[in-house]
């Protein structure tokens, strides 16, 4: 049974949630403790009480939002599903994920250069990890046929997912289209493009 968050906790996801917003808005550079601390309207030094620094913070965001990706694009390795509904399955929860996550996925996305150079390592072995995910259902689709031959693996799997992580520059929450719908027509798009069509048989 999982214990409820305690007063701690929640200020600290405050915290987390500001700070998101804040390096999304502004950038990291540009956020002091004290600009984090004014839009929680408490006192800076009483941030050092729940994180260590800024540094933290940044890293807290990344990996939090790095975990949800992997977490979310594990089914797409599911062995029953064919290449094309494993592609459909992975950009889909990705794409969700960014929808869900805007403030967050927009700091992993544009200011994970700011940490230390091993953190960094971190952050491209993982994203190399999620690509890869991409490229490997890519190929199986190419190698089983369902994908047209000439499908470049790589570019592929980089178009997919350029256009996800663009969607913080302009999807809405509140706009005509949903987080799903974006991630349907994403996934309908990319497999229009690659996929072997019973007339070219």
């Amino acid at each position: 049974m999982t214990t409820a968050p305690g007063p701690s906790s929640e200020r600290k996801e405050q915290i987390y949630r500001t700070a998101a917003r804040l390096f999304s808005e502004v950038g990291y550079r540009s956020t002091s403790m004290r600009d984090i601390a004014a839009a929680l309207g408490i006192k800076a030094g009483s941030l050092y009480s729940h994180i260590e620094g800024k540094e933290e913070l940044l890293w807290g965001i990344v990996t939090r939002i790095a975990d949800e990706f992997d977490e979310a694009l594990r089914p797409a390795g599911e062995a029953s599903l064919s290449p094309s509904e494993r592609l459909r399955s992975a950009l889909t929860a990705y794409t969700e994920v960014v929808t869900r996550n805007l403030e967050y996925a927009t700091v992993l996305f544009s200011e994970w250069r700011q940490l230390p150079p091993e953190r960094q390592a971190q952050v491209k072995a993982r994203r190399d990890a999620v690509e890869r995910v991409f490229r490997d259902i890519i190929r199986e689709g190419v190698g089983a046929g369902q994908f047209v031959p000439d499908t470049d693996v790589k570019l592929t799997a980089v178009l997919a997912l350029s256009g996800a992580n663009w969607l913080p520059n302009w999807f809405k929450p509140e706009g005509s289209l949903g987080p799903q719908e974006v991630a349907q027509t994403f996934a309908a798009l990319l497999l229009r493009g690659i996929e072997v069509r019973a007339d070219e048989g």
